[in-house]
């Protein structure tokens, strides 16, 4: 006969939580039924993504758990609260997400959908993923009728060159993904291919 474990000690993800690499994970905001969950990750950073502030248990269990809190989703006066993640906040995201020091790592807004969305998107762009794949994990998180194809548009036009990162303090699946890269290419211009004798 299976037992169920006491509420107390069941172990609950965060709405729209999901790893996005290793060590790097996106979720919507997280509720105290969550938090048990979060601390079997280990985070060193939670990059925040929304409008709003971050509940106070939220921003409790990051300080008391010595987890670096980055709010980036604050929008400046005359700013429209409802807009897209501002150029300068995205930026911000991927600068922070591409320090290998910041690891583990959690991207979350109110729900994980939008803002998570476009600053996962702007990382797959700098990964070298194709737009359609990237246009696809946007959809299963914002939904296929989300009407929000101008944050589709907006991670296809995003700079990629505006991000600065350190070869030497990537985090490990980047390099990685970069070397394969670096060697697909080489085979496809006939670089690496092999001679037969």
């Amino acid at each position: 006969m299976l037992r169920r474990r006491p509420s107390r000690d069941r172990i609950v993800p965060p709405l729209n939580f999901a790893p996005v690499e290793r060590h790097l994970y996106r979720s919507g905001q997280p509720s105290p039924i969550n938090f048990p969950f979060l601390k079997e990750l280990n985070l060193k950073t939670i990059v925040w993504l929304a409008v709003e502030d971050p509940s106070d248990r939220f921003l409790n269990f990051a300080d008391d758990n010595e987890i670096t809190f980055e709010h980036l989703g604050l929008v400046t006066e005359g700013t429209n609260p409802w807009d897209q993640l501002t150029e300068s906040s995205i930026i911000a995201a991927l600068n922070i997400i591409m320090r290998k020091e910041s690891y583990p790592l959690l991207v979350c807004c109110g729900m994980g959908r939008h803002r998570s969305g476009t600053v996962i998107g702007c990382l797959r762009r700098l990964q070298g993923w194709n737009l359609a794949s990237i246009s696809d994990e946007y959809r299963r998180f914002a939904g296929a009728k989300s009407g929000r194809v101008l944050i589709e548009l907006h991670i296809e036009a995003f700079d990629t060159n505006a991000v600065e990162w350190d070869p030497e303090n990537v985090p490990t699946w980047f390099k990685q993904r970069q070397l394969q890269r670096i060697q697909d290419k080489k085979q496809q211009d006939g670089d690496g291919e092999v001679e037969e004798t």
